[in-house]
């Protein structure tokens, strides 16, 4: 196993891989988000099922945390030894003729991604631990609310110009990084050039469409709190 990650082909599978995992999970997430737009009362209730089932809490929840602590050591890592070995090809080619804007920038939309995953933790991830694990508080509720908590925290944290403003220019890199990233994961994976082209309209579609989603809930929010 050592051997695998050792090698170039397979740090780039173990790459792909964790990437698949992370835009399943973003659909995931995104799918129970927008129901906030629709329903406050169902919102809260998937929400507190996710909360409390042991599962989610216990077995997959310290699998999505790995899963993207993984993927962004194996994203600087790779983009670290990529960089070293293209120093001397880059001098006698231009790199910009030879690859996208987004392929060669991808280590800082990434560190722009992980600085929001840092934010969108401080702001609900933490609060939640601090609740059910330190407090002992499983309820869901919210003194003062009907109801559970869920929802109400979700405007609060909305409120906020500075913090909707944040959370868009984080989804704009998060789109970024998708374009790229999205499509270079199958290729790792060895799509063929035909399944490539499919994969990079499929590939437009989801890296445009769900960082638009993220952004119309968190202006939907800011706009009717």
């Amino acid at each position: 196993m050592s051997g695998f990650f050792k090698s170039s082909i397979g740090r780039k599978v173990a790459m792909a891989l964790s990437a698949f995992f992370l835009m399943f999970f973003l659909l995931q997430h995104f799918a129970i988000n927008l129901l906030s737009v629709f329903s406050g009362d169902l919102f809260n209730e998937v929400s507190h099922f996710m909360g409390t089932n042991w599962l989610i809490q216990f077995v997959m929840q310290p699998i999505l945390i790995f899963g993207v602590v993984f993927h962004f050591v194996m994203g600087f890592v790779l983009e670290i030894r990529n960089k070293n070995a293209r120093n001397i090809s880059y001098v006698k080619n231009n790199g910009s003729a030879n690859s996208t804007w987004m392929s060669r920038n991808m280590i800082w939309s990434g560190a722009a991604i992980l600085a929001f995953i840092i934010l969108h933790f401080i702001d609900f991830w933490f609060p939640e631990i601090n609740t059910k694990f330190i407090q002992g508080d499983w309820s869901g509720i919210h003194e003062g609310v009907d109801g559970y908590r869920y929802f109400h925290e979700l405007q609060e944290k909305f409120v906020s110009p500075i913090r909707v403003g944040a959370y868009i220019l984080a989804f704009v890199f998060l789109a970024l990084h998708l374009l790229h990233g999205f499509t270079s994961a199958f290729q790792s994976m060895g799509a063929s050039t035909i399944r490539k082209k499919r994969l990079q309209t499929i590939g437009k579609i989801y890296s445009i469409v769900l960082p638009l989603g993220f952004i119309f809930i968190a202006l939907y929010h800011h706009l009717n709190h």
